[in-house]
């Protein structure tokens, strides 16, 4: 049993650096607007309703907002403060503890084969997050089998096939197959080979399209037909530049299926990334993964302070 990736990297290790680096140019746009509000000398009212305006046009929600604006005057009360770049400090410090419960490592080892389904609608980069973890587990020394369980979006199961080439790992499809089909096929085949992960990668769809939201229902039962323990993790794949529109695709999968943890994508260059404190506070589910690139090592594990810190840098 083994955690993926370290939740606190040394502080030298260069590629975590170099990613940060790449986090804090990400969410400039959000944390631009929000830095700006601490450019003045004074601490007043008019700070607070400038900084009221920014969380919510970063997407942080109404609810977060409050939560954050009201932890915040109770920091500046208490430190005694005067200084608006010490108050752009306590609210990194406000933002982090929000964050905190998000903060939860990707246990492997657990079951074996352990099963992972992934959703999450078209282009939000479901299929990609599933290629590069599948290349983090397989560095980690896991054995891990594909379901190409996306039978209703046009190559999807070739996109999947290339990251299985990539990766040097095996998949199961079918042509034009049913997706619990493959799925139970899939799992069966990851118990009768010894695997220690199977991913499985299901169609994209929005939560509106009932009838596909039921399909995915269909694939968590039959699923468990073939391991009654499983599916051990119910993913879900978001992009970070859709906001307020994130945080309901969260609750409507969290509704339907159970979500255990959340994958985060596409955060480079998002003017919404306050979104995660809209989640922490409505809809805490564990955030595993935020994504910043294209690159194999841009999927990299959700840390609290480091979201905060690079927010507000």
């Amino acid at each position: 049993m083994f955690s993926l990736f370290r939740s606190s990297p040394q502080p030298d290790a260069p590629q975590r650096q170099s990613w940060l680096q790449k986090l804090k140019a990400g969410l400039s746009k959000t944390g631009g607007r929000l830095s700006a509000v601490f450019t003045g000398t004074r601490i007043d009212d008019a700070l607070y309703e400038e900084l009221e305006s920014a969380l919510l046009m970063a997407d942080t929600g109404v609810k977060a907002t409050e939560f954050l604006l009201k932890d915040l005057k109770q920091k500046v009360k208490d430190s005694k403060t005067i200084d608006p770049l010490e108050v752009k400090n306590l609210l990194t410090l406000a933002i982090a503890e929000l964050l905190r419960p998000l903060q939860k490592n990707l246990v492997i080892g657990t079951q074996k084969p352990m099963v992972l389904m992934v959703a999450g609608v078209n282009g939000a980069g479901k299929t990609t997050s599933i290629g590069k973890l599948t290349h983090h587990l397989a560095d980690q020394g896991a054995s891990v089998l594909l379901a190409a369980a996306d039978t209703f979006r046009a190559a999807a199961k070739e996109q999947l096939a290339v990251w299985a080439q990539r990766n040097t790992v095996e998949i199961v499809s079918q042509e034009g197959g049913d997706p619990a089909a493959v799925s139970f096929d899939a799992v069966s085949a990851g118990k009768a080979r010894g695997r220690d992960v199977v991913l499985v990668d299901t169609a994209g769809r929005l939560p509106t399209q009932l009838h596909l939201m039921q399909e995915l229902t269909k694939i968590k039962r039959v699923v468990q037909k073939a391991d009654p323990t499983a599916p051990h993790e119910v993913l879900l794949v978001i992009d970070g530049n859709t906001g307020q529109n994130a945080l309901a695709q969260v609750k409507s999968f969290d509704e339907a299926l159970g979500l255990t943890g959340l994958i985060v994508t596409k955060l480079d260059g998002t003017a919404k990334g306050g979104v995660l404190c809209a989640i922490a506070r409505e809809r805490p589910i564990p955030v595993y993964f935020i994504g910043v690139g294209e690159q194999l090592e841009d999927l990299q594990t959700f840390d609290a302070i480091e979201f905060a810190q690079a927010l507000l840098a």
